[in-house]
């Protein structure tokens, strides 16, 4: 909710899922420059929504996770996140992260 509510503030327009299946749902439905996915998620995984979504339509997408070791980082490339950021999310680091990702 924090996230959100700090995106929004940022002036981006956000939509929420709180699992891999209505993730996918909501990105098959609407036109996104940028997709945040946390890794864990209560049905799957994001990097199970990210690579289902690239294969359909390139965008940038971004990992949020708890874990930031490099198998994470290789995972997460695989998988096609553009971007891997560690929670507790660095806000400023967030925002450079979308401005490089819309530039």
């Amino acid at each position: 909710q924090t996230l959100s509510r700090l995106l929004t503030h940022f002036g981006h327009q956000i939509s929420v899922a709180d699992n891999t299946q209505s993730a996918l749902a909501i990105v098959q439905s609407q036109q996104f420059d940028v997709v945040l996915s946390d890794i864990g998620l209560p049905d799957g995984t994001g990097y199970d929504v990210i690579s289902q979504v690239k294969r359909k339509q390139p965008i940038k997408a971004v990992a949020i996770t708890g874990f930031g070791t490099d198998e994470d980082v290789r995972r997460g490339k695989q998988a096609g996140f553009d971007f891997h950021l560690v929670k507790p999310i660095d806000f400023h680091e967030l925002r450079t992260v979308l401005d490089q990702v819309s530039a």
